[in-house]
């Protein structure tokens, strides 16, 4: 397991330890449960090196010891991190960079759609925190193992929730700490995922020139981890599979997709829809690029503390 500012190594071929080159190296958030495991599940198949931030020790060992069980020419390494916290993701990314010599995709796929406010010990707004926030300063972070690799991705996990964002207010809607309904949860929700968007289109053309590529995606809706905050979250998600609603192997198939697939080289600043993995144009404002900009400045100031 990887604390503090500490490699804890790879696990490959029953060894811990071991460092393993000219494997493609995946950064996966969100790993532990829903979309994300069964994605790193798909990498691992693959025979990729994982790298794995989770916030849960115990989880995390399980994942790994599960990846290994189902691949072990692949390559796992798991770092200790909650992505609630910036001051945590600052440690991340520096971490990861400075851990490997180079990082091929970055897969922004953790997501909370919490039906209650709660603020984080740093003053944030625990959504917003987790789903865009982090994201974006993981990937800063993280850029200069990204620039070491040819053609670098990023992949991040948005939605068609966005479309139901409500009012978009700059800069203080990253801050907003209101108290809000469950029923007022989806559009709260559903910013956070517009603003990711916007974040990838003008991560996109910042990073073109490089010859590093930015997209986003719409995994569709999907019933692994659906609500876990509601009290009937689990018997609903029963019925759901029953009636073979929400498959989330769908969504799952979509990000492995765009993360590796060759007809992505080069492609850069897509929002891509699960159906037939086919561009999507976004909810207005997200594809304002003056807005982009300001997003991205105003961004930047906030985490400026934790940069």
């Amino acid at each position: 397991m990887v604390g503090k500012n500490q490699l804890h190594g790879v696990w490959r071929q029953g060894k811990e330890f071991v460092l393993v080159k000219d494997l493609m190296i995946v950064v996966l958030t969100g790993a532990t449960s829903g979309l994300g495991r069964i994605v790193a599940r798909r990498l691992a198949v693959d025979g990729v090196h994982l790298v794995l931030p989770v916030r849960d020790e115990r989880r995390g060992d399980d994942l790994r010891q599960e990846l290994h069980r189902l691949a072990t020419r692949s390559a796992v390494d798991v770092f200790v991190a909650d992505l609630s916290l910036m001051a945590d993701v600052s440690r991340l990314g520096t971490d990861i960079a400075a851990a490997v010599d180079r990082v091929d995709v970055l897969i922004n796929n953790a997501g909370l759609h919490a039906f209650a406010p709660r603020g984080t010990v740093e003053g944030l707004p625990e959504m917003m925190a987790v789903n865009y926030l982090a994201p974006w300063l993981l990937t800063e972070k993280v850029m200069p193992a990204l620039s070491r690799a040819s053609g670098g991705r990023v992949v991040n996990v948005a939605s068609e929730a966005s479309r139901r964002h409500g009012t978009l207010g700059l800069p203080s809607d990253l801050t907003d700490t209101r108290p809000f309904t469950g029923r007022q949860s989806s559009a709260l929700y559903g910013k956070t995922k517009l603003l990711d968007i916007m974040f990838t289109m003008e991560l996109a053309r910042r990073t073109a020139a490089a010859g590093m590529t930015a997209n986003c995606l719409d995994p569709g809706f999907n019933v692994t981890g659906l609500g876990r905050e509601l009290s009937f979250a689990a018997p609903l998600e029963r019925v759901l599979k029953a009636l073979r609603i929400g498959d989330p192997a769908r969504g799952a198939h979509l990000i492995h997709r765009v993360a590796t697939s060759s007809e992505f080289d080069g492609v850069t600043g897509a929002y891509i829809g699960v159906r037939h993995a086919e561009p999507l144009v976004p909810a207005w404002p997200a594809g304002d690029e003056a807005l982009q900009e300001r997003l991205w400045d105003d961004t930047a100031a906030l985490l400026e503390p934790w940069r």
